[in-house]
């Protein structure tokens, strides 16, 4: 009879534990992350972000992607910024919202330095400067000291395109004139792809364009690849020159991370750190935003706000001298 109530007991906390165990990765799967990203499906955020969003679902459960566009980036922060602060509403912080828009934007719909819990950078993307391949060709120039040179000796004859004003292009451009000492007219367009639309086709001379975005073309050999804007040469196209090779302390580029509510949790926020940095350190990821010429960039929350906080110093700046403002 002993033995009997033995093997009942033993049995008994057998099942509680399978039925914990159940119950556990029923909760799980039951569980929803979500990851606001501010702007339209399929641009290379809204892509990287599904990416990402699939290679931690064995840690996080079910992540799925919101896209909340409008008003450069805004629309989506606001929302964010609003959301619970447990964990399961996370959102993109992107170079427009977390650097340029503070000071591009008379008012935003969110503090960026107090809204808002860091998580991890996620990638960067460089920008490039390039000209029309027959263009730069006709006016025999292959370097950006090629370019300088025409502009100053051909003054205001030159001009560029961008995605609109206080984009990550005109400002690019903006900073290039006055480092360079040389003038050219900006001529704003509705997006990156009507800028790169003109540029092709001869009504711009040049653009400082997303690498991702300008990748085909420079392949193809319809536009002329000058330099890269980042700091360091890039892995994918090593022989291009950076511009701070001529114009020493040019740095502009695109990047993008994950952030959270104000007043997540410390240890939520440090359990999505490590899932999304590790999955952003896997040889897969890695492989699949090369494709997208972009840069995985894991860190930790701290350096992740820490580098924000440059950020916003060093476009305070830029857009200041630009002289772009939204109302």
């Amino acid at each position: 009879m002993i033995q009997r109530r033995s093997i009942l007991a033993r049995t008994a906390c057998t099942a509680l534990a399978v039925s914990a165990l159940l119950a556990s990765s029923l909760a799980l799967a039951q569980t929803t992350t979500r990851i606001i990203v501010p702007f339209g499906a399929g641009g290379p955020i809204d892509t990287t972000a599904r990416m990402l969003a699939e290679s931690v679902k064995d840690t996080l459960g079910t992540v799925i992607i919101e896209n909340r566009s409008g008003g450069g980036g805004n629309i989506g922060l606001a929302a964010l910024a609003k959301a619970a602060p447990d964990g399961l509403t996370l959102g993109i912080a992107t170079t427009a919202s977390h650097g340029i828009n503070p000071w591009l934007f008379s008012k935003l719909p969110f503090d960026p330095a107090k809204d808002f819990a860091s998580i991890t950078q996620m990638l960067r993307v460089p920008n490039v400067l390039v000209m029309n391949a027959e263009v730069a060709a006709r006016l025999n120039i292959n370097s950006v000291a090629d370019l300088v040179k025409y502009a100053k000796a051909n003054p205001a004859k030159l001009n560029y395109g961008s995605g609109g004003n206080g984009s990550a292009g005109h400002l690019a451009g903006e900073l290039f004139k006055n480092q360079a000492g040389i003038f050219a007219v900006h001529i704003p367009y509705n997006g990156g792809n009507p800028a790169q639309v003109a540029l092709l086709g001869g009504q711009v001379d040049f653009n400082f364009d997303n690498l991702a975005t300008a990748a085909g073309n420079i392949r193809s050999g319809k536009l002329k690849a000058l330099a890269v804007t980042t700091a360091k040469r890039v892995e994918v196209l090593p022989q291009l020159p950076t511009m701070s090779e001529t114009l020493p302390g040019f740095e502009i580029d695109t990047w993008w991370g994950l952030v959270a509510p104000a007043g997540t949790p410390p240890e939520t926020l440090k359990k999505l750190s490590a899932a999304f940095t590790s999955a952003l350190q896997s040889p897969d990821v890695k492989a699949r935003f090369a494709i997208l010429m972009a840069e995985p960039t894991p860190s930790t929350p701290e350096q992740f706000d820490a580098f924000m906080t440059r950020e916003r110093a060093k476009y305070e700046r830029v857009v200041k001298l630009s002289g772009a403002k939204v109302d």
